[in-house]
């Protein structure tokens, strides 16, 4: 049986085949019941403290489409 990930719930991992911009860590998340894809890169504030960025984007189909659009969130007030 495969691994499920229950509803807001998630995963990363080590992106060791990193190469130019790609995420530090990749991973995969399930939302309201969509599965998302995540990207996530160690940044440094302009104070030295490092943080977490994050990008949410629909699962690559394969279709050549631009799958890579952040996922938009109307609760977020910024």
């Amino acid at each position: 049986m495969a691994f499920e990930h229950k509803d807001f719930t998630g995963t990363l991992f080590r992106n060791d085949r990193k190469t130019g911009k790609q995420p530090d860590y990749r991973g995969e998340c399930k939302i309201r019941g969509e599965m998302y894809e995540i990207g996530a890169w160690v940044k440094e504030s302009t104070h030295g403290k490092k943080y977490f960025s994050f990008q949410f984007s629909e699962p690559y189909s394969g279709g050549g489409g631009n799958q890579s659009q952040p996922v938009p969130d109307e609760d977020t007030p910024f």
